[in-house]
């Protein structure tokens, strides 16, 4: 039977259409593969079928998997989509197939003798490790507007998980969360509910000034921190263990002047 490959584009939304229609292709899955965007290479005796997101399917998946495989399923889905590995959309796909087609159902995580399983669990762990310390490591800063401004650049597509955490502690503040690496904002109004922006032809929050108040504390914590630290027992190799240099650069207290 000839292969068939689903291009995707790299959302889950993209994902989540393709596994649609993979399924109602009706051929078996063995043959289909969902990819996440095109190869430089075609493959000999292979057929491609692009895909174009539709909220549509997207969402008839997304319940068909909270109902049948479950939540903490779905979760570990969405943070495997997360991440930036080729092979995530292939992987999210057969353990779909695993969980609802072969039986597994809300087990499915614990088949990881299924390669495709074992890399969606590792990439849903990576995900997860990464939203860990960044709720713990994300600073904010306050513009003289009264907004409250983050930038980070996490490897992974994980500004959706850190708005809602922020969006229950901060509910009456205005607040935006930058993603550099992808352009991405997470904006919260307050006493509202928050949502994604993209495609800003300027980057907001970079040259706004910050409040005199912003700027008597920045220089506060730093020294504060700067001040509690005992020489002598100094390991940068232990906190860099703890909190890795890519996460140093957006913190406040570790920014040269």
């Amino acid at each position: 039977m000839t292969e068939k490959y689903l291009i995707c584009e790299d959302s889950l939304e993209g994902v989540f259409t393709g596994i649609y229609d993979a399924y109602a292709l009706r051929e078996g899955h063995v043959h289909n593969h969902i990819q996440i965007g095109e190869e430089e290479n075609l493959r000999l005796f292979a057929s491609y079928l692009y895909i174009r997101p539709d909220c549509v399917k997207t969402k008839k998946v997304a319940e068909t998997i909270q109902k049948r495989l479950g939540t903490e399923v779905y979760y570990s889905i969405c943070r495997a989509l997360a991440t930036q590995d080729a092979g995530k959309g292939q992987a999210v796909y057969q353990t779909v197939v695993d969980g609802i087609t072969n039986g597994y159902g809300r087990r499915v995580l614990e088949h990881l003798t299924n390669p495709f399983v074992e890399l969606l669990f590792r990439l849903s762990r990576n995900a997860a490790n990464e939203i860990h310390h960044l709720l713990e490591f994300v600073r904010f800063e306050e513009l003289r507007q009264g907004i409250l401004y983050s930038k980070i650049g996490p490897k992974c597509n994980v500004v959706s998980f850190l708005m809602p955490h922020f969006a229950d502690r901060l509910p009456l503040e205005n607040f935006v969360i930058y993603d550099e690496k992808r352009d991405l904002y997470g904006v919260h109004p307050a006493g509202g509910e928050w949502y994604l922006v993209s495609g800003l032809e300027e980057p907001v929050g970079e040259s706004a000034p910050r409040s005199e108040k912003e700027e008597a504390y920045r220089e506060l914590f730093t020294m504060f921190c700067q001040t509690i630290a005992i020489r002598e027992r100094k390991n940068l190799k232990l906190q860099q263990q703890m909190l890795p240099l890519r996460f140093q650069e957006y913190m406040v207290e570790f920014v040269k002047k």
